[in-house]
């Protein structure tokens, strides 16, 4: 007997499960406590995937890996439960498989920092053959935090050394002509 190409069955999307306890206590966390929500649900991809982005973003490239691999781990695992095979799609256009995604991002980004360069090439290949637009979503969406500069104590110090010598605020810079006058 022939099958049709109306008979065949659609392949179901692959999705991961909706966390949305998890969700909300990321939403609620600040940065120092989203290890505790990892503690709270240790088998949950997307605490786990944000704790790999936090790392990462703080330049803590043997944690961000670590982290990602663990997160990516357990996305593939809830992924197969529901019949999902390794190199098949998983859409960013599912809320749920983003953390699978990001995750595959941050192992592809801190295995580069390690110098994995096949691991990273790996990673790079299994997010693309999950959804191709999904790098260019992450790198959009889910940018690390800036590396801001510190104002250290002794440059703290010196600035308030200067204001107490006058009694009065440091005065704005004034721009000086092409001359070298005021």
């Amino acid at each position: 007997m022939s099958v049709t190409e109306e008979q065949t069955p659609t392949e179901a999307e692959a999705v991961l499960a909706d966390e949305p306890e998890v969700r909300l206590a990321l939403s609620e966390a600040d940065r120092a406590s989203v290890s505790a929500v990892v503690a709270e649900h240790p088998s949950s991809p997307l605490a786990w995937a944000e704790l790999a982005d936090l790392a990462d973003s703080e330049g803590r490239a043997l944690d961000a890996f670590a982290y990602a691999v663990v997160a990516v781990d357990l996305a593939r695992g809830q992924l197969e439960a529901t019949g999902w095979e390794p190199g098949t799609a998983v859409r960013w256009s599912e809320e749920p498989n983003r953390a699978y995604l990001r995750a595959l991002d941050a192992e592809r980004r801190a295995a580069a920092r390690l110098g994995l360069a096949e691991r990273s090439d790996r990673a790079a290949a299994d997010l693309a053959a999950a959804d191709a637009t999904a790098p260019a979503r992450i790198a959009s969406e889910f940018t690390p935090t800036q590396v801001m500069p510190v104002v250290t104590a002794d440059l703290l110090a010196s600035l308030t050394e200067a204001e107490a010598h006058t009694g009065e605020p440091l005065a704005e810079p004034t721009a000086v002509d092409t001359a070298g006058e005021d």
